[in-house]
């Protein structure tokens, strides 16, 4: 059940926004095992004076179009599925809806299982009492 935060510059388009949207959500699908309506995000737009970043830090040229993205998951998932999830975004931003690979930000926060809460206030993948 990833929650997903998406961050990005005032300005874009709502076409731009969902394009972003359904490219991240195919990415989770194909490399991330998210079921089919597991799909919980949010697009959030800032004014330039509210969007700071490192435009050069590692040595990665990023530009306005910066887009970033947090996850908050369950730590089911192995690195290898972490990296391909992390490649599959960029590979499918770049298509659509044109993001450089460059402005691809992507942090990931892993929290137990028991933590969620899909409605109803229930715990619904904590295991119950014995």
């Amino acid at each position: 059940m990833p929650l997903t935060r998406i961050s990005l510059r005032r300005g874009k388009p709502a076409a731009y926004r969902q394009a972003i949207m359904e490219s991240v959500y195919s990415a989770m699908r194909e490399t991330f095992d998210v079921p089919e309506d597991d799909r919980f995000m949010t697009v959030s737009e800032h004014d330039a004076a509210d969007f700071v970043y490192g435009a050069g830090y590692l040595g990665i040229s990023r530009g306005d179009d910066l887009v970033i993205i947090q996850f908050t998951v369950s730590n089911t998932r192995s690195v290898a599925q972490k990296k391909a999830l992390f490649r599959r975004i960029a590979e499918r931003l770049a298509d659509s809806p044109g993001v450089r690979p460059e402005d691809v930000f992507i942090n990931l926060v892993e929290v137990a299982k028991d933590n969620w809460s899909f409605g109803m206030g229930l715990a619904q993948y904590a295991q119950p009492l014995p």
